[in-house]
Formats: C-alpha cells, structure tokens, sequence
C-alpha cells in the first residue's frame, strides 16, 4: 500500500497520518544514550518522552554530536516543539509540516501523550511513512 497523498487526506486528523515507525526515547536517556543511538542508526531526529509517555521534546543527531555533557540528560539538550494536535486536520498537519525545517512535526494528544510524528516525502506530495 502506498503512503497517503496530501490531496487524499481530506476528512483525516493528524493521527490518522502518523508515521507507522516513531524512533523515541525515555526523557531519562542521557546525551551519551542518545549518541549511541544515532552512532547505531540512520535516524535523522528522534522523539524524547518522559516516563508517562508526554512529549518531552525532540533531539537530532546534530544536537547530540554537538553536546558537551556525554552524562547530561538527554532531555536538557531536547527542542521543545512545535507540535501538532492530534485532533488536527489533515489541512493543519501539512501546513505545520511544511512550516517545519524537518519536514516533520510531533502530533501530541490533548493530555500531552505523544501519538506519534507527522511528516512529508521528499517531494511534499505525500504524507510518508503511513502506508500500512
């Protein structure tokens, strides 16, 4: 099955459009966990969450080659947002993704529990990761 196309999201939320595999880690990972992620992975970005499953913030592989403190949590060198409302249209998904340098967005539910992350195909056609 193919990823769902943009002009074919209409009616869907962004939690419908989540991306089928999250890359995250538990807030209490420190800078050194999260190195050796990265040194392991071809993840770009990996999502930070607390221990109740709250978005916490993101890091990317740049943060973490860049971070003084290989014992330092992870979360003290985590972006905070943006984030998108589960809730949200599949319209206010692409415009947040497409706002986003990334090219993807946290979708994060009403009590703050992260749901998942949205995000674009290179070519901005698609939301990827979403065939199933």
């Amino acid at each position: 099955m193919a990823d769902i196309a943009i002009d074919e999201a209409a009616g869907l939320t962004a939690a419908d459009l989540v991306h089928v595999k999250l890359t995250a880690t538990d807030a209490s990972a420190t800078v050194a966990d999260v190195q050796a992620f990265f040194a392991a992975s071809t993840s770009r970005r990996l999502a930070v969450l607390a221990e109740d499953g709250r978005f916490a913030g993101v890091l990317t592989r740049e943060d973490a080659e860049g971070a003084p403190d290989p014992a330092a949590p992870a979360r003290s060198i985590a972006h905070d947002g943006p984030t998108v409302a589960a809730g949200a249209s599949a319209e206010e998904a692409r415009t947040a993704v497409m706002d986003a340098p990334s090219r993807r967005v946290p979708v994060v539910a009403e009590d703050g529990t992260l749901v998942g992350v949205v995000a674009l195909d290179e070519t901005r056609t698609h939301f990827c990761g979403t065939a199933r």
